[in-house]
């Protein structure tokens, strides 16, 4: 019998394949999925299944929220066993080329699991596959419960009408999961072996080090004890670091598997003594009412698809940070939270989700950050270290994400709050502070940098060698610091009129000097740097669209038109905006290879998804045209079905075919297309409601 699906998050997966995906290994292992827990903590891996980065595994547990991340389970080894038939469902690749679910190498045998696996769909964000195996059909999920530091694996038979087995492996490893290299002194203690009690063991790698609890819903559990060895690791290969890594296989659990029953395993971190029942079915009802509730929350319950898919996606960037508060992880795999990625996210993350109160509760979070006018760059992946602050741009940010969350808020409550910080900032900034931030008084532009850094987004540096340091007066540091003073001098009209009038007159000196100095006679583009230590840098850059796209734009008219035309014509791709014209002789297409050089590509050419928010943004306010923006907007419905499943990549090659590329999910690559496609929503629906108000006055 089959039981079909159950209900989905969503009316209709909108990310779905079947075998035309599913059975061709290359486009199973470009495809990743991710599912998360709001406390840093992930799973994640590829369609087909085999992992490909160190960065995969069923249970990366952030041990100090949202930091310290670590892989405990690498993975499982399953095999469906009908009668005397096995057959396997995990796909693994080994070093020596070999694909399979066996343990030896040389060993031959099992094809892996790929080809039995008929389909693959996301149910909101949750990762489903459907094997097929004669005239079986095993469906098998994986979730994190909110909240806690567990991810459960289930399997049910969906179709079929005798009992059959299914044996899961876990690969169990602690090693940081920038790294390949696993603790190897385990220490397995099996808890019980099937009824009365439920089949558990517990697993430590070293002596002190974090235990891992495994627990199933039936069937029993034996002690195993084997390591498999020379796991490939291609995606690490191919970004130029150690591929090969192992992983131990403490005990194999057999799970009875009955027409449409839910079984399967709880892999959690710590003790599984007093953990939560064990219950896979109530868990996930748990999690899918949760998301529902996000789309419910966001007014996306009748939105687009895609609205929907990217409301849920952005819901994976906005964790715990203990003992601080919420805050935002830029980008998964390997970011941790930085406060310029945060800030450009912000609105996009928590205002066009419907939770503003979350918003302002990172605002504040931030606010207890500021030192000597700055935000922090980053945090540091360990717990309790100090964080960076070279950045010329995060307290900038700031503002502008508090000008947002008031404009779409009023929650004149909070702006008293954060008032102190914000004068901090632009008062720092005025007098100066770190790293040669501060205000020319020649001219009232702000410059930045000093020799080895490089505090603009633009910051991709090896050791002392930064590839873009962009020291003098970037462009869109001054659009961000003429903000800043608007904002600044707006928030203070009633409270602290002198000052106010202060700071205007000063923003109105900066416009003044920005439009004489940035834009040039003949040159279809605004300067990028002014007064660096080789003079002007004049090369087109995707900078200059924050000066017409801004809650306070620079530029208007004329002006404004020429930045967006020699923009579109340079730097628009399907998915977002190149790093630098292809024009220029230091244009790099190509983002693949080691790290030097990708560090080398990755503000030369290279295409960042996060920049068409700022993109249609200015669209819409020169041209007016809703249509032409939302058409701008549509290539990323295809692309959420590609590379990080749901989510949005943060970076692609410059050259076609615009390969994705860095993070599989990243923060403001998400924010920035949300809040740019339901701004175009809102213009459409305005424009509508214009239109039929005519209509009946006439």
């Amino acid at each position: 019998m089959d039981v079909g699906h159950p209900p989905s998050i969503l009316e209709q997966p909108f990310v779905r394949f079947g075998r035309e995906v599913t059975n061709d290994l290359p486009a199973g292992l470009r495809r990743e999925w991710l599912v998360t827990n709001g406390l840093g903590s992930y799973a994640s891996g590829t369609l087909a299944g085999p992992p490909t980065r160190s960065y995969h595994g069923l249970l990366v547990a952030a041990l100090e929220p949202p930091v310290e991340r670590t892989v405990l389970v690498a993975g499982t080894v399953e095999w469906l066993i009908d009668g005397q038939a096995s057959i396997p469902l995990s796909t693994i690749e080994f070093a020596d080329g070999e694909l399979g679910a066996r343990i030896e190498l040389g060993a031959g045998g099992d094809p892996g699991g790929h080809p039995q696996l008929d389909s693959f769909d996301l149910d909101g964000t949750l990762p489903v596959w459907r094997f097929a195996a004669g005239d079986l059909l095993l469906e098998r999920r994986v979730w994190m419960p909110a909240d806690e530091q567990a991810t459960w694996l289930t399997f049910r038979l969906i179709r079929g009408d005798r009992p059959v087995l299914i044996t899961v492996s876990p690969l169990v490893v602690e090693r940081s999961f920038h790294s390949l290299a696993t603790a190897r002194d385990p220490d397995v203690e099996i808890l019980s072996n099937g009824a009365p009690q439920l089949p558990q063991i517990r697993v430590r790698l070293r002596p002190g080090g974090p235990v891992v609890g495994l627990a199933a819903t039936a069937g029993s559990v034996a002690r195993d004890g084997s390591w498999y060895r020379d796991i490939d690791y291609r995606e690490e290969r191919a970004r130029g670091l150690d591929d090969r890594g192992d992983a131990y296989l403490p005990a194999t659990f057999r799970l009875p598997l009955a027409p449409g029953v839910l079984v399967g395993i709880r892999m959690g971190l710590g003790s599984i003594d007093g953990e939560p029942a064990l219950d896979p079915g109530a868990s996930l009802r748990a999690e899918r009412s949760r998301q529902a509730g996000l789309l419910a929350r966001a007014g996306a319950t009748s939105a687009s698809p895609v609205v929907q898919q990217l409301v849920l996606a952005a819901d994976q960037f906005i964790v715990e940070r203990r003992p601080a508060g919420r805050t935002v992880i830029a980008g998964y795999h390997w970011f941790n939270d930085w406060g310029r990625d945060t800030m450009i996210a912000l609105p996009g993350l928590t205002l066009a989700t419907g939770r503003p109160d979350e918003g302002a509760a990172i605002l504040r979070s931030f606010a207890a950050f500021v030192l000597d006018g700055l935000l922090p760059n980053n945090f540091p992946d360990e717990a309790g270290s100090e964080p960076n602050y070279n950045t010329a741009d995060a307290s900038l940010w700031y503002l502008v994400a508090i000008q947002r969350h008031l404009d779409a808020t009023g929650d004149a409550a909070l702006l008293e709050e954060l008032l102190p910080a914000i004068r901090e900032i632009v008062d720092r900034h005025i007098a100066g502070t770190r790293f040669g931030i501060g205000m020319d008084p020649a001219d009232g532009l702000l410059r930045a940098g000093e020799p080895g850094t490089a505090l603009t987004w633009m910051d991709a540096r090896i050791d002392n060698h930064a590839f873009t340091p962009r020291i003098g007066k970037p462009v869109e540091i001054n659009a961000l610091w003429y903000n800043a003073l608007r904002c600044l001098a707006g928030w203070l009209v009633d409270r602290d009129g002198p000052a106010s009038a202060t700071y205007r007159a000063l923003a109105e000196r900066v416009r003044a000097s920005f439009q004489a100095r940035f834009v040039r006679p003949g040159s279809d583009h605004l300067v990028d740097v002014l007064d660096g230590p080789d003079g002007d840098e004049t090369s087109l850059r995707p900078n200059q669209v924050f000066a017409i796209s801004l809650p306070y734009p620079l530029l208007e008219g004329e002006a404004a038109a020429r930045v967006l035309e020699s923009t579109e014509r340079s730097l628009l791709t399907s998915l977002g905006l190149r790093s630098l014209a292809p024009s220029d002789p230091a244009y790099r297409g190509d983002y693949g290879g080691d790290r030097y050089r990708r560090d080398s590509a990755y503000h030369q050419g290279t295409v960042w998804t996060w920049l068409i928010g700022a993109y249609v943004e200015a669209h819409l306010r020169v041209r007016g045209d809703v249509a032409a923006a939302g058409a701008i907007l549509a290539p990323f419905e295809d692309h959420l079905r590609d590379a990080g499943l749901g989510s949005v990549s943060e970076i692609l090659d410059g050259d076609p075919p615009h390969t994705p590329r860095g993070c599989i999910a990243q923060a403001w690559g998400v924010a920035e297309v949300l809040r740019a496609w339901r701004a175009v929503d809102a213009a459409a629906a305005s424009t509508t409601r214009s239109v039929g108000q005519r209509g009946f006055e006439a």
